[in-house]
């Protein structure tokens, strides 16, 4: 049985922007729990996370300068199904892309001979940067490193993206509708939420909340696998992924919970479980022909696919939360 959703929810808001409703949810929270009996989460016997990957203003918000298309209907399902679990979900984890202005993927880092920045969605190639066609501000060596090690992993070209979720941004917080659900939780359970930033180094990406794209250059470390939260989520019995972008964000973040799995306890990738109906991924860019390597929607699919190999589920938000 699934419980509603409160009052103050309203589903036709999911794109508004607006001020968490603290008081209204608090108050509303206590009743809630006491109408239906929900117990304090530190009394699960089966614990389970809820793990949302970069739900903020800058990709879940039209007209935001990151928006995924499709990510409002995903929110919407997401917060319905926060609402519906609540007595299930025993805790949960959010993500924050955190960046500033002069970052190795902002127009601001390059310019070309005459000066000018590149336009959003620029790919940057390790031969562009060699042969001049474009020139890092700062950072020459390791920039030119940087976009040589990238290729070489075979995951991603460098691309040029629109400032995103700045530090001290409206764009940074959580959509309003998920954190007033995350308050809700938090308030009816009687657990903290718990939010994890990333990608504040200016010389590397960080679409994995784990660990960056690349995590060395020129001899020095630029960020390093996040051992403690891997760590803090696989001490659930379940751990609930959803968020976005699915082709990117999402799609890293899994990819390094698969590799730190599979080299330290396969079994573990059980407890993995991807609500597939609640993340997107990136359009491609419009290029013709279009690259394997921007085929943003192809590759997160074929990344659903190997994950579902190696062990883990891939449900929907509308099928039941049952253990």
């Amino acid at each position: 049985m699934t419980l509603p959703s409160p009052g103050f929810f309203d589903p036709t808001r999911l794109g508004e922007l607006y001020h968490e409703r603290a008081a209204m949810v608090a108050q509303t929270a206590d009743e809630y729990r006491k109408k239906h009996g929900i117990k304090p989460a530190a009394k699960d016997r089966f614990r389970i996370a809820a793990f949302g990957i970069d739900c903020q203003i800058g990709f879940c918000v039209p007209g935001a300068s990151l928006f995924v298309p499709g990510a409002v209907e995903d929110m919407g399902r997401t917060v319905a199904w926060i609402y519906a679990n609540l007595d299930r979900l025993t805790a949960l984890h959010f993500s924050l892309d955190t960046h500033r202005t002069f970052q190795i993927f902002h127009p601001a880092w390059w310019t070309d001979k005459d000066g000018k920045h590149p336009a959003p969605f620029t790919p940057i190639r390790y031969d562009d940067v060699r042969g001049g066609k474009w020139l890092p501000i700062s950072h020459p060596r390791e920039s030119l490193e940087y976009c040589r090690r990238l290729e070489a992993s075979g995951k991603f070209v460098l691309t040029v993206w629109p400032y995103h979720t700045l530090l001290g941004g409206l764009s940074h917080a959580l959509v309003p509708a998920l954190m007033e659900a995350a308050l809700f939780h938090s308030l009816v359970r009687m657990h903290q939420t718990h939010f994890e930033t990333k990608g504040t180094h200016a010389l590397t990406e960080n679409y994995s909340v784990l660990a960056p794209e690349v995590r060395e250059l020129s001899g020095q470390p630029v960020g390093s696998f996040n051992a403690p939260f891997f760590k803090l989520l696989m001490e659930f019995d379940r751990v609930y992924v959803f968020g976005q972008a699915k082709s990117h964000c999402v799609l890293s973040t899994l990819n390094d919970i698969k590799a730190e799995i599979q080299s330290t306890d396969p079994g573990l990738a059980d407890k993995v479980w991807i609500l597939e109906d609640a993340m997107s991924p990136v359009p491609a860019p419009p290029i013709d022909p279009l690259p394997a390597d921007l085929d943003f929607p192809a590759i997160a699919k074929k990344g659903i696919e190997e994950f579902k190999r190696s062990g883990m589920h891939v449900v929907k938000t509308s099928d039941p939360v049952t253990f």
